[in-house]
């Protein structure tokens, strides 16, 4: 679970938010998973419940890739015998902190900005975890996203959704790339970050827009 905690902190840090809890009480094992969502069981998933103004939340990762992670510590170094489950790690921690962040502020919140957002969130993080060089983001860039396979078993709504977040945060991570990266210009990529992940669905689509 350490992992899962360091990288909440770290974006927490990074965006400047707080959510006051700890994710590792939230995290739950197949057995809990399976009986909450019992038709569509992937490595990661955030379980949310809303009911009288009330949301639950629980996360799932997969109990593998959570014991690789301890046995590689992705915070000594990021390689091919972690990195799949240290991505794996991010998206679910940025989909459980987005999901409180926007229930707190009252935000409506789609499925598909709270995967675009865990994919600009992946691309982030491993670039800062490896260093902001232009050509640690050109790696990243082509290994988040346009070397990427999506699961056999998603629907053709599910498949879109995902292919449309894939897509966005290629278009936003390369104008970062662009922007702030080749110009050695960290610090306003990060206020650009913030920003970014505080602004609704059709506002960063339109920054995307623009960008590209």
């Amino acid at each position: 679970m350490q992992t899962l905690v360091r990288v909440q902190r770290g974006l927490e840090a990074l965006y400047r938010v707080d959510t006051g809890v700890v994710i590792d009480e939230f995290v739950v094992g197949a057995e809990l998973r399976d009986l909450l969502a019992p038709v569509r069981r992937p490595r990661e998933q955030l379980l949310v419940c809303e009911e009288r103004g009330e949301m639950s939340l629980a996360l799932f990762i997969d109990p593998a890739a959570l014991a690789n992670l301890a046995a590689h510590d992705p915070g000594a170094r990021l390689d091919d015998r972690n990195l799949g489950d240290f991505l794996l790690a991010v998206e679910g921690v940025s989909h459980f902190i987005y999901a409180i962040v926007c229930a707190r502020a009252d935000r409506p919140l789609t499925q598909l900005e709270l995967e675009l957002q865990a994919e600009v969130d992946k691309y982030v993080t491993c670039l800062l975890a490896c260093g902001a060089e232009l050509a640690t983001s050109a790696t990243l860039r082509h290994r988040l996203f346009a070397a990427c396979e999506y699961e056999a078993d998603l629907d053709h709504d599910e498949h879109a959704r995902y292919r449309a977040a894939n897509d966005n945060a290629h278009r936003y991570a390369a104008w970062l790339e662009r922007t702030f990266i080749g110009t050695r210009r960290i610090p306003e990529m990060l206020g650009e970050l913030r920003r970014f992940y505080r602004i609704g669905l059709p506002a960063k689509l339109a920054t995307i827009a623009r960008a590209a």
